[in-house]
């Protein structure tokens, strides 16, 4: 099925439209430390699973035909976990399940492939969801342990490349495009304080479902402090309200000596999940479910780049996409582009042109991965979230969520709120 081409065409309603009746997230919470460190990844799924047939109570759990996971790191790709957790909480085996991995945009990519078996007709109704413990996960800071020799001596640097560290990226993409210490300083100052924003006037309580889970206190050796203790997790424990460019400032350079990425103006290592319940438009309308949308999502594209400079992928990705879809920048009411580093999130801001946007707040107007978070398999569902919550608050109609990944990929994908 071809893509629409204009505004217009983008903004039109067709029965053959994907159309989204809920998009709800966990809280994000900082890795080791945060409020969900005790939880398993697919029990966060679990939650955002059970709240997704909750918001949707005139939809019969059997109604949806398939789920997509994005997981970047759980055991055996987390495919058995899920769909232990989707099972447990109420579908029925007639729902089918898999997980995906692109990365950082793991979810979004699940958003995209839900989609697409709706376009081509293989299902009606999908959820597309991404979770994340890394916590639990991150042992090897997502680097292959067990790796075929050969390709750590290859002859072709890009394939080394693709373990090179990502702070490693984020310096390369500030000394080869020119991104100043303090301006990645001041980013990471912006991210805080319109994330701290958004959580003190209530904006992101309609995305967020809360969790019950455990807590087990640690000092700073790990030793456990006092007993383990069941909480109700409500809101992303990562933003800093208070943060300053002179504290930043004072944070030595993380990944390379006399760099500028620290773990300031970098995105933090997080835990959570979150949940996208996507749908045909004609069968919202059979099972009278047509004042539940909230949107559609209309189309998602990937590229290549080097992965020593993986940073780069949104400025690459989001052109791409803007271009099939015959619109422009202009038309775009609100981005959502991921915080990986505030490094290449500058490059990207400047290379797009959206320098004006971003003053304006229409770039993560509620901050991003350096204040939020960023648990990899879950990212691209909470930021899709996020997006289309805020298009509803502001009466934005088109919005883009973009994100680099991991070895050397952008990704984009474009959603219309109604």
């Amino acid at each position: 099925m071809a893509l629409p081409k204009g505004l217009s065409a983008v903004l039109a309603k067709s029965p053959s439209d994907t159309v989204i009746l809920s998009s709800l997230r966990t809280p994000i919470c900082r890795s080791y430390r945060g409020q969900l460190k005790d939880a398993y990844p697919e029990e966060l799924l679990s939650v955002v699973l059970r709240a997704t047939l909750d918001a949707n109570p005139n939809l019969t759990p059997d109604s949806i035909n398939d789920v997509a996971v994005g997981v970047v790191l759980s055991e055996l790709g987390g495919s058995k976990a899920a769909r232990m957790a989707m099972n447990h909480v109420g579908f029925p085996n007639s729902t089918s399940l898999y997980t995906v991995n692109r990365a950082c945009s793991s979810s979004l990519q699940s958003i995209a492939t839900v989609s697409a078996q709706i376009r081509t007709e293989m299902i009606s109704a999908g959820v597309a969801a991404g979770m994340e413990s890394m916590t639990r996960n991150y042992g090897s800071r997502a680097i292959p342990v067990d790796l075929w020799p050969e390709l750590k001596k290859s002859e072709v640097k890009d394939a080394r490349d693709c373990i090179m560290p990502m702070g490693l990226t984020s310096e390369n993409v500030a000394e080869r495009y020119k991104v100043g210490r303090k301006e990645q300083d001041e980013f990471a100052v912006e991210s805080h304080r319109r994330a701290a924003q958004a959580q003190a006037q209530g904006f992101f309580d309609q995305e967020i479902v809360p969790v019950h889970t455990r807590f087990q206190e640690v000092d700073k050796q790990g030793n456990k402090v006092g007993d383990e203790k069941q909480v109700e997790v409500r809101k992303d424990d990562g933003i800093r309200a208070n943060a300053t460019l002179e504290a930043l400032a004072k944070l030595k350079p993380a990944f390379k000596e006399n760099g500028g990425s620290t773990a300031g103006n970098s995105s933090q290592v997080s835990d959570g999940a979150a949940a996208t319940l996507l749908m045909r438009r004609s069968t919202a309308a059979e099972l009278g479910l047509t004042s539940s949308i909230m949107g559609k999502f209309v189309a998602a594209t990937t590229v290549g780049c080097a992965p020593d400079e993986m940073g780069i992928g949104p400025a690459l990705a989001i052109p791409k996409l803007l271009s099939q879809l015959g619109i422009g920048t202009k038309d775009v009411d609100r981005w959502e582009i991921n915080e990986a580093f505030a490094s290449q999130s500058i490059y990207c801001v400047r290379e797009l042109g959206l320098e004006k946007e971003w003053e304006q707040g229409k770039v993560n107007p509620d901050g991003g991965a350096i204040a939020l978070g960023h648990p990899l398999g879950a990212t691209g569902a909470r930021m899709s979230s996020t997006l289309m919550h805020g298009l509803g608050r502001s009466g934005g109609e088109v919005g883009v969520v973009s994100m680099c990944v991991g070895t050397g990929m952008g990704m984009a994908g474009l959603f219309v709120r109604e």
